[in-house]
This record gives structure tokens, sequence and C-alpha cells, in this order.
């Protein structure tokens, strides 16, 4: 069998454009990070390596930096602790892993991928979901490890207002191009390897001044997350809640597999038509099965790049 042309896409949250005038340092640095990630999995892409583990490299990455909200950088509860969550699905097995509302686990999406290769179960959650991790020998770390002074002020600018936040905030970035009080933190990836096979992980800290025990739509299978080799992997960000009442991500893959919609169509209906219906903001990376790309987002940005076979990767934030 020929080899497929490989595709990586990652996405670092959606939000709106800052109120404040864009400062091109910041926004290069979200760029670089970007950059960075895409070439890393682009990389191993080529060199063979499976849809899955190229996702949750991107994924890991994206995780150690605190530019977005997942891993190191996560946003803080109401009651000021750190709850994350994470999904990882194979298409070519359907195979899947998630967790949620963990507080320990260095690498959210290595805990989701051990989910998946355990087999037993496809989510777990809180003390259960660490005690998981720990007996699979994964990194283990204080919950303060995850916290910065950034999310530390956001969350008492944020919890002053009585509100609940679906954004996050980049440490020391005064002005990052996505206004911070109307942005949607969550990351992934989603990828085509040379095998023809398909994959998706997505991880998050949530949302700012979220209730304890809160679980979005990240490690939710067919809200957040889906891959299925038959049609498309797709990774989201935004409104979780939304996200979760229409089932987006397999949603998507639904309306090719049943309805022969094409990637961009299926991704446009749920993205413009499906989630503004019931307020839905926010947007999603997908691949299909031809290696077709889809970015699509109702917001006036997301933090996103792309790399196709051995060309240059593409990053971009603003529509």
């Amino acid at each position: 069998m020929k080899n497929v042309t490989p595709v990586i896409a990652i996405h670092g949250g959606a939000g709106t454009i800052s109120a404040s005038t864009t400062n091109p340092e910041q926004a290069q640095a979200y760029h670089d990070a970007l950059q960075t990630i895409v070439r890393a999995a682009q990389a191993a892409l080529l060199k063979g390596m499976s849809a899955l583990d190229a996702t949750c490299l991107a994924v890991e990455m994206l995780e150690d930096c605190p530019l977005f909200n997942a891993g190191y950088g996560a946003v803080f509860t109401h009651e000021e602790t750190h709850e994350l969550d994470a999904a990882v699905m194979d298409g070519a097995t359907l195979a899947a892993g998630a967790i949620a509302g963990v507080s320990h686990v260095r690498r959210p999406v290595r805990a989701a991928r051990a989910v998946l290769e355990d087999g037993a179960h496809v989510l777990l959650a809180g003390a259960g979901a660490e005690a998981f991790a720990r007996d699979r020998g994964l990194e283990m770390v204080e919950p303060f490890f995850f916290s910065t002074d950034a999310r530390r002020q956001q969350l008492y600018r944020v919890r002053d207002t009585g509100r609940v936040v679906t954004d996050h905030e980049g440490a020391a970035m005064t002005k990052p191009p996505l206004d911070e009080d109307k942005k949607f933190g969550t990351v992934g990836a989603v990828a085509l390897d040379i095998h023809g096979h398909l994959a998706a992980a997505t991880s998050t800290g949530g949302m700012t001044n979220k209730r304890v025990g809160r679980v979005g739509d990240t490690p939710l299978i067919g809200s957040g997350t889906y891959a299925d080799d038959r049609t498309a992997a797709i990774s989201c960000t935004g409104s979780g809640e939304m996200f979760i009442r229409v089932a987006a991500a397999h949603d998507i893959c639904a309306r090719m597999a049943y309805g022969g919609a094409t990637l961009a169509a299926a991704t446009h209906a749920v993205v413009h038509q499906s989630l503004p219906a019931i307020g839905g903001t926010g947007g999603l990376i997908a691949v299909d099965r031809h290696g077709n790309l889809s970015l699509a987002f109702n917001t006036e940005g997301m933090y996103r790049g792309h790399a196709r076979g051995d060309e240059a990767p593409v990053t971009a934030i603003f529509a």
C-alpha cells in the first residue's frame, strides 16, 4: 500500500480580538509556540509515527506551554484549585480514553492515553483517575505545579464579578492577541498518518471560576473529541456545555457517514448553525480520511496551526 501524505493540525483555544491593539511581539510568541509544536509532530509523522502518537505528542507539548490552558498554566476553579480533563481517540479501532477532574497528573493526556491502552474503561474521574495514573507509573505533581500568577490574578478578577469564563491567560503576556475574558482555553490535535489512520487528542484546564466538579466537553467522547477512520478526527474548543448538547464532534462524523456531507460542509453546519442556535461559541480542528482539513470557528480568532506532508507549517490566530 502506498504511503498516505500525513497531516497534522493543532489548536490552542478560540476567542475574540482583544479590545486593545494587538502587540506584534505578543502575537509572535503564540505563532512561535504553535510552529514549534506543529513541526515536532510533522517530523514524527513523516518518520512513520502513528496518528495517535503524533496527536499525543502535540498535546503534551501544548500542556507544557503556559500560553495555553492545559497542564502547566491551567486555570483555577472557584475554590482556587485545578481540575484538568483530557481525552484521546484512535480512529483505526475506535478505542478511546479520557480522564476528568484530576489535580496531580503532570501530563493529563498521558493518563487519557493510559486509559485507552488499558481498555477496561473509557472515562475515569477524580481520585479514581489519579489512582489509576499512579498505578501506571505516570508522573505526579502537587497541584501548585500547575499554578501561575497570571492565572491566579485572572481568577480573582473573574471571581469578583461572579462570572464563570471560558478563557485562558498566557503567563507573562500582558496583551495576548485574544481577549482574555472572552477566550476558550482548550488545546488539541488531530492527525492523519502515512498508514491512513486518524486520531484526535484534547486537553484542558476548564473554565476560570468554574464550580468544583464541573466537566466540560473535552473528555466526553463524541462531544469535544472524536476520531473514526471512516470519516474524520475532531478536537473542539469552546463553550463546553453547548458542544456537549449537540454532540459536536460525533455529529460531524455522522453527517459525513450518513448524509454524505463533505468535511467542510459538516463542520460548517455544526460550528455555524447547530452551535449558534443554542448560543454556542468556539471552534474545532478536523481532518478527514482523505487529508482534507477544516479549522472552523465562530469567534473572531482561534490559535491554530497545521502542516501537510513536508510542506512548511502554517499558523494563524485570526480569521
